[in-house]
């Protein structure tokens, strides 16, 4: 969950506090903690590789690389979380090799 006040429901927000759910504290833009980053990252490279030269082909060429992410793949980038969380903490929020 995003704690940035501007991203985070005040609804929300209250009912973790009051359910004593812990959340991390980290930046609203740290893409060394989002996993779908890896994904846009995947996705602009394989349609950058086929180098739409028009709107219309890049909005096709976008929907047919997003259809072959395979679920593996995403399933590796969350399984991997936990031990990415740790290096990020080991490194006190800066780059690592995600």
């Amino acid at each position: 969950m995003d704690n940035d006040p501007k991203h985070t429901s005040k609804v929300v927000a209250k009912w973790l506090k009051d359910n004593k759910v812990k959340v991390l504290e980290w930046p609203s833009q740290s893409p060394d903690l989002n996993p779908i980053e890896n994904v846009w990252a995947e996705l602009k490279k394989c349609v950058r590789a086929r180098r739409p030269t028009n709107l219309t082909q890049l909005h096709q060429l976008c929907q047919e690389e997003w259809a072959k992410i395979h679920t593996s793949y995403c399933r590796k980038l969350v399984e991997g979380y936990p031990k990415h969380l740790t290096q990020v903490k080991q490194f006190k929020g800066n780059a690592t090799k995600y």
